[in-house]
């Protein structure tokens, strides 16, 4: 029997009560509960003395009992229990709160490993409710699991070993042993054994590399089979390219980028494939104008376009775009979002179903059931990362096997962008069309905020218009200010005669969209918003953003943000608010401030936070993969070459030492309600 069809329940002192309590981690089987891997360690392998320990930071120090303080009870009933540990060097004060078992387990002249923050007072070290555990323990690693409510990281664990017992004495490896044998790899068995329970630092990084092999392998292979179903023929194949006739329609000279990646979509339009190609290009460097170029010669060459985009503010601005651009082509252009009319929808429906529009721009309104359309050959989709696969495929459902173009503007190292968007073709547009703002950035802490508010007035004074970006709905523990409170807060400053509005993700579409109407009509003076701005119309004569508590997010999101400033003629700035004191955290803030490069942001955002960040965005439409960020960019391409040695000996997986792997790939994709051909 299969681990993945045996039920969580089925292990030893796990009830329907604790069960529920997995579900929440994502845990229904034996099987899954044993993909589950920590999310970190406790190293107590590699032990330090006390008067190398650093204070601040998290270490391992081997020490002996020298003495035991008396308890004592302070006011609200803790008791403190204190002991004096030494590792014949040096002396070190260990504290527990309201533990009374440990200081009885800690005996004088016994000899214990603690695990903890290490701290260095004037006259004393000291360390505060540490792991301990006995110098002869096997758990010298210790894994540490995500938790939720009364699940601890110590129960899961106790589970953990129970599970691990249910493995096969031969586990069924879905990586077969060329495969192995050629990239360095161990079995499965060894590493999910020593991902939980590590033998040693040694042991744990081969189980690491193993188990993250994997699951790019899995992925990659997915993506593979994800493009190979989509490359039917298609009725929609195009025999002449008017983009020189599009160009002529243009009031700029398009960049070499965009003449490249237009004559990309161009020749894979003319193939018997229908098209699956993603834009990817920087805040600003034109990527609907390349959209707007495939539509053109779709048209002429007797098609209907689909443009989707998240919002209705964003799809009414590609409307209006296009209706400008195409204004004496004769191209029939209508828009389809949820807040027209049942009248309006009714007289778009019928447009559509008749052949009249030529190109319908709308939001997830376009594939609703009562869209049907004449010769639906191409859709475009805005800003991708907005939707999810599913979405994506109830739209090309409309058509018989449409081109298909993705657009996004988040920057994406292109290694990276390969496995993300692996079932698409890639082109880049690396360059920023003439005229394009460069954006002043700085970062500075709090005290400088009342300087900054300042200088927003001053422009706002000029006839323009700023953005503050705050990290937060609500307040909460953090004593970050929600949007609300935060707005409050501004009257009592240099823009308290200004005109304020508040704008977030639980407000409903509607409302958001007319608050930024009235933000793009000039209404509004400064608009207080979390990240929901991220994607957003543009607003010319907005030239000031401000970030709150900019140490929250990556450097990606934050050139995403940015790149809503910067749109018009006047000079804009992005100001960039941290009181953070760690090193590493400004030395990636100070990125930001010297270059305006998203790729390059991008590749410093890899190379600082791993690949983690961008491997767990759903808004991809990526399975949840459990270890890949774990591990270098190494495995990436290692995973790569290995999936197309597979493919070409076995194009469908279909025998028998490939069996395991194609269930691990049914099994991946589940997860995002995918399915694979």
């Amino acid at each position: 029997m299969s681990l993945f069809s045996m039920k969580i329940t089925e292990l030893p002192k796990i009830g329907p009560k604790t069960a529920t309590l997995y579900e929440r981690l994502g845990v229904h089987s034996v099987g899954e509960l044993i993909r589950m891997y920590p999310r970190t360690y406790e190293d107590l392998s590699n032990p330090v003395s006390i008067s190398e320990a650093q204070s601040g930071e998290t270490v391992c120090i081997k020490a002996h009992i020298v003495g035991n303080n008396p308890p004592v009870r302070v006011r609200g009933g803790m008791i403190i229990y204190k002991i004096t540990v030494s590792d014949d060097e040096s002396q070190m004060t260990i504290t527990f709160f309201n533990q009374q078992y440990m200081y009885d387990k800690l005996k004088y002249g016994g000899e214990f490993l603690f695990y903890g923050v290490f701290k260095k007072n004037i006259n004393n070290f000291e360390m505060a409710s540490p792991v301990v555990l006995s110098t002869e323990s096997d758990a010298i690693i210790h894994p540490i699991y995500k938790q939720t409510g009364t699940l601890t990281s110590r129960k899961i664990e106790v589970a953990m070993r129970e599970a691990l017992k249910c493995l096969p004495e031969k586990t069924n490896d879905p990586i077969p042993e060329n495969i192995r044998e050629e990239f360095g790899l161990c079995s499965l068995d060894f590493a999910i054994r020593n991902i939980h329970f590590p033998a040693d630092i040694k042991a744990l990084e081969t189980a690491k590399k193993r188990l993250t092999f994997e699951e790019l392998l899995v992925l990659q292979l997915g993506m593979i089979f994800r493009k190979n179903s989509v490359k039917k023929e298609t009725p929609h194949k195009i025999t002449q390219d008017f983009t020189e006739d599009f160009y002529k329609l243009l009031s700029f000279s398009p960049t070499s980028a965009q003449k490249r990646a237009i004559s990309e979509c161009i020749l894979d339009m003319k193939t018997d494939k229908p098209m699956t190609r993603l834009v990817q290009g920087d805040v600003g460097s034109g990527k609907t104008a390349v959209g707007a170029a495939c539509c053109y010669t779709a048209v002429k060459n007797g098609l209907q376009c689909a443009f989707m985009a998240p919002t209705e503010l964003l799809a009414t601005q590609h409307y209006n775009s296009l209706c400008q651009l195409f204004e004496n082509s004769g191209i029939n252009i209508a828009l389809l979002t949820g807040s027209l009319t049942a009248a309006k929808k009714r007289a778009v429906y019928s447009a559509l179903k008749s052949g009249e529009v030529d190109i319908a721009v709308g939001t997830h309104a376009l594939f609703s059931k009562g869209v049907e359309f004449n010769r639906l050959g191409l859709i475009i989709t805005d800003e991708q990362h907005r939707f999810g696969v599913a979405q994506r495929a109830e739209l090309l459902e409309k058509g018989e096997s449409p081109h298909l173009l993705v657009m996004s503007a988040t920057p994406i190292p292109r290694t990276l962008a390969l496995m993300i968007f692996g079932d698409l073709d890639l082109s880049i547009l690396d360059e920023l069309p003439p005229g394009r703002q460069k954006i002043s950035t700085y970062l500075i802490d709090s005290t400088i905020r009342p300087r900054a508010l300042n200088f927003m007035k001053k422009h706002i004074n000029n006839g323009n218009q700023c953005y503050i970006v705050c990290p937060l709905v609500e307040e909460n523990d953090t004593n970050m200010a929600s949007v609300e409170e935060y707005a409050e807060r501004l009257k009592d400053t240099a823009l308290g005669s200004c005109r304020i509005a508040v704008l977030h993700g639980k407000m409903k579409t509607s409302k958001k969209d007319e608050i930024m109407t009235e933000f793009k009509n000039g209404n509004i003076d400064v608009l207080v918003s979390t990240t929901v701005i991220e994607v957003g119309v543009d607003v010319p004569n907005a030239v000031i953003m401000m970030i709150e508590n900019a140490e929250r997010f990556g450097l990606s999101q934050l050139h995403q943000l940015r790149g809503r400033v910067g749109r018009g003629t006047v000079k804009s700035h992005c100001i960039l608010v941290s009181d953070a004191q760690n090193e590493g955290t400004l030395e990636r803030l100070k990125i930001m401030c010297k270059t305006n490069d998203g790729f390059k942001l991008a590749d410093e955002d890899l190379r600082m936070r791993g690949p983690g960040d961008f491997f767990g965005s759903r808004q991809h439409g990526l399975p949840d993969l459990k270890i890949a960020g774990l591990s270098s960019m190494v495995s990436i391409n290692d995973a790569k070459e290995a999936a197309e040695m597979i493919i070409a000996d076995d194009p469908t997986l279909s025998e028998k030492q490939h069996k395991p792997l194609a269930f691990e790939v049914k099994r991946l994709f589940s997860s995002v309600g995918g399915t694979l051909n």
